[in-house]
Parts: C-alpha cells; sequence; structure tokens
C-alpha cells in the first residue's frame, strides 16, 4: 500500500448531534485507528444509529421491486405505453446513479441526519403521491422523488458505518445490507396480497411509505442538534481543502466497475430469471418460487460476506469463491435449467453476494469519512450507469435468438469483467493514498 502523503491529516470524526472529534494520523501501512484521546461513543447513542441505520435499510428496495410485481396493474390502470412501462423499469437506476453522484456535495452542506430525514421524508412523499394519481406523468415525477431519498441514503449508510462503527465494519454492513435484502424479499411477496386484500394496486404502492415515516424517527433528534455550514467548512480546514476524487484513482474505477458488474447481473436475474424457468417448462408459479428463492437466500449470505470480508487480509479467495459459484450457476442455466432448478438457484444466491461484499469493501478501502462517502458516491452512481444495461441487453439477446444461451454467454462474460476488478480490489489500499 502507498504511504500517505507526509503531514496530511485525517479528517475528524462528525457525530450524531454534528458535534466533530479529531481522528487520528494513520500511520503509513496500516489501518487507521481512532484518537485514543476522543470521546468514545456511548453506547445508548451507538444502538439508537444502528437502529436508524436498519430502518434506513429495509425502504432501500422496497419502491422497486413493489412497483415491479405490480407492474402489470400500474401499466393497465395508468395506461402507460410500451415505451413508458419499459422507462419505469429502468428508472431506479438512472436515478441511483445519477442522484446518487450528487451526495457528496450536501454532504458537505448538510449533516448526515439531516440528509437522511430529508430522504426518507422525500421516499415516504413520493410512494404516498405515486399511489393516488391518475396522471402517468404524474407517477414517472413522483417516483423519481421516492427513487431521490433512496439514492442519497445508498451513499450514506457506507459512510455512517465508517463513522460510529470503524472496528465492526463487515459486521455493521452485514447487518444493514440483510435489513435491506429483506425488505427486498418481502416488499415483492407482500405487494400482490395487499393490493388484492385492499382492491387496487394503489394500496400495494402506497403503503410501504408508513415503513419510510418510521425511518425518519432515530434520525430527528440529531438532525435537529446538527449544524451544518459552519460544521462542514471547519472540517475543510481541517483536511487543508483536500477532497477526495475517486475518478482519478485506478482504486475508484475498479471498485466502480466490479460494483456496476454485479449490479447488472443482479438486475438481469431479478428480471430475467422467472421467464427463463417458464420457457424450460415450469409453471409461472413456481417460475416466481424460484426467483424469490434468490432473494430469500441472500438474507443469511447479506449477513456472513461482509464479516468475512472484515477478517480477511485479501479478499481475492471471496472473489474467487463468488465468481465459481455464479458460472456454475449460468452454465447450468444454459445446459439443464430443469434438471437441477434448486441447485442453480442456490448458487444464484451465493454468487449474489458480490452485492455485500462491495459495499463492505468500500469502507474498507478509505481511511476517514469523507473518503468512504465519495468513493461510495462514484462507485454506486457508475455502477448503476453500468447496471442499466443488463435487463436491456438480455432482453434483446434473448428476442434477437429465441433462447437463453446468448444471454447466459454475456452475462457470463459481465462477470469475466466483475473478476478482474475484484483481483484489483482484493488487496488492502486505501483511496485517499491515491490522490
Amino acid at each position: 500500500m502507498p504511504p500517505s502523503p507526509a503531514g496530511t491529516p485525517a479528517a475528524p470524526t462528525t457525530t450524531a448531534d454534528g458535534s466533530t472529534t479529531p481522528a487520528a494520523q494513520a500511520t503509513p501501512g496500516e489501518r487507521p485507528t481512532l484518537d485514543p484521546t476522543a470521546p468514545a461513543p456511548r453506547a445508548s447513542g451507538g444502538l439508537l444509529v444502528l437502529a436508524g441505520m436498519l430502518l434506513v435499510a429495509l425502504n432501500l428496495r422496497a419502491a422497486v421491486t413493489s412497483l415491479g410485481a405490480l407492474l402489470d396493474e400500474v401499466r393497465v390502470g395508468l395506461a402507460l405505453s410500451g415505451t413508458m412501462a419499459g422507462f419505469v423499469t429502468t428508472l431506479p437506476t438512472i436515478a441511483f446513479a445519477g442522484l446518487g453522484a450528487v451526495t457528496p456535495w450536501l454532504v458537505r452542506r448538510l449533516s448526515a441526519p439531516r440528509l437522511l430525514v430529508l430522504g426518507m421524508l422525500a421516499l415516504a412523499t413520493g410512494q404516498v403521491l405515486r399511489a393516488v394519481t391518475g396522471s402517468a406523468v404524474v407517477f414517472l415525477f413522483t417516483s423519481a422523488l421516492a427513487l431521490a431519498g433512496i439514492a442519497v441514503a445508498n451513499i450514506l449508510l457506507p459512510m455512517l458505518v465508517k463513522q460510529y462503527f470503524p472496528h465492526r465494519t463487515g459486521l455493521v454492513t452485514g447487518a444493514y445490507t440483510m435489513a435491506l435484502t429483506t425488505g427486498t424479499t418481502v416488499a415483492a411477496a407482500a405487494a400482490v396480497p395487499v393490493a388484492h386484500a385492499f382492491g387496487s394496486w394503489r394500496a400495494g404502492l402506497g403503503v410501504w411509505a408508513g415503513i419510510a415515516l418510521v425511518a425518519v424517527l432515530p434520525w430527528l433528534p440529531a438532525a435537529l442538534r446538527s449544524r451544518t455550514a459552519t460544521r462542514r467548512a471547519a472540517r475543510g480546514a481541517a483536511t487543508g481543502g483536500s477532497v477526495v476524487r475517486p475518478a482519478r484513482t485506478r482504486l475508484g474505477w475498479a471498485m466502480a466497475v466490479y460494483f456496476g458488474a454485479q449490479s447488472l447481473s443482479g438486475y438481469a436475474i431479478m428480471g430475467w430469471l422467472a421467464q427463463l424457468f417458464r420457457d424450460s417448462g415450469f409453471r409461472p408459479q413456481d417460475a416466481g418460487l424460484l426467483l424469490a428463492g434468490v432473494t430469500a437466500l441472500g438474507v443469511p449470505i447479506a449477513l456472513l460476506m461482509p464479516t468475512l470480508a472484515g477478517r480477511l487480509s485479501s479478499l481475492r479467495p471471496l472473489v474467487f469463491a463468488l465468481t465459481a459459484a455464479s458460472t456454475l450457476a449460468y452454465l447450468g442455466l444454459a445446459l439443464a435449467p430443469r434438471d437441477a432448478a434448486v441447485l442453480w438457484v442456490v448458487l444464484l444466491a451465493f454468487g449474489q453476494g458480490a452485492f455485500p461484499l462491495i459495499l463492505t469493501t468500500i469502507g474498507l478501502r478509505a481511511r476517514t469519512a469523507d473518503g468512504t462517502v465519495a468513493l461510495s458516491a462514484f462507485a454506486q452512481s457508475t455502477g448503476y450507469v453500468i447496471a442499466a444495461l443488463g435487463p436491456l441487453l438480455v432482453g434483446i439477446l434473448y428476442e434477437a435468438t429465441g433462447g437463453w444461451t446468448a444471454p447466459l454467454g454475456f452475462l457470463l462474460l459481465a462477470l469475466a469483467v466483475q473478476t478482474g476488478a475484484g483481483m484489483m480490489i482484493a488487496r488492502p489500499r486505501y483511496i485517499e493514498d491515491e490522490r
């Protein structure tokens, strides 16, 4: 690992109430440590932050997967054209990419608690408004408002792990990733039953706004106390005005490519796996259950993967294991999709452990909270641009060839790119050292 620039102090740590404490200068070649003279955070405060993070994580995909489960009903109810419906399905990746990129700018002006309060309020408001509108255009704009709140929270959570749980990065990342996966699964599974119970797809979309409002509560006290411009100005002076720019580093691009490639395969699987199983002779409900199995099995994997990553000196064994699982799954789906469907689902679920792995790696490859939020924003915003191509290209190849060999070959190619990027991020190094 390259040594830190001589005389460059680490950024101070920001607490929940907006105050700052100095961070220790990291010794070149060593993991950063907290300043032993700095006051330790209270246990109760740490538990409140953790609870707030888990509640936020529950919301990070519910607005997306509930819409996916009810897309046919929404399309008919709002008279969406085929093009408009296609745009609705790609809107999450566009929003996560574009709005996630501006989060570092927001962090320099508002505290993390205030941003999370605003983000969850935007999410709740957007979900309610899109559930009651009769206009397709308003539905798109209110969906974008909801996704804006998710985009900001996507970037902030790795930074909060770095700030409040620097010695438990793997465990806490695993916990909030498991909460994210649980929210994804529950929303996908419950959206249709809720809609049927209330007699309208609108209830199946709008009910999740309540969870977003609950997620606001743990952050309100800190948001009301926190200082914004003054605190950020002082923080910039403490770091000598230096700004971490991941786009100018090899590590930043490797992180973005890995994030993008694994997200590409994830969105392609969520969008097309059920169709693949239906084409193989499964009944629609059974194909849906097999798809749900990938998400459900991802819950324990989401907890395990970050914990392993935090304990290993090199991530290469995990990168290779995830690649091997995905490779076997893709080959199995191409050659014998019906004969061993459950096995391919299990392997796919393990291969999708690349998502919690990269979220953990964002925190492991930055020394400071500022570095973490910059790396998180760049990796996720750039990665989601790449991810948007996944369902689109798989659909084009499927339509052009009438089968699944070409789409699965494309996913294998994306997996090779993902593995190459994974080798680059596997060894310990820090984004601040590559400035």
